[in-house]
């Protein structure tokens, strides 16, 4: 019976530490210096490929003040080549 206790305390300690240090030390983990689960930049579609991609490392285009994102400038000249240069 001394041995279930004692197990059983040692389990409810591990999480209580588990949880504590996951809870003050989550911060450095991610690298970002942000909290958890926090977004880091906006997904886009790129207009031209149609692939995914963060909107920083995006190339920007604004055409009749609609910005447009493209994942590189190979797809920004392609794109710009078949609808015009408007």
């Amino acid at each position: 019976m001394r041995t279930l206790i004692f197990i059983l305390l040692f389990y409810l300690t591990y999480r209580a530490v588990k949880s504590w240090i996951l809870n003050n030390f989550s911060i450095e983990k991610n690298g970002s210096g942000k909290p958890p689960g926090q977004i880091d930049d906006i997904m886009v579609k790129d207009p031209y490929c149609e692939v995914y991609f963060p909107k920083r490392n995006g190339v920007h285009l604004r055409i009749n003040g609609q910005d447009l994102y493209f994942c590189s400038s190979e797809c920004k000249e392609k794109y710009l080549a078949e609808h015009g240069k408007s």
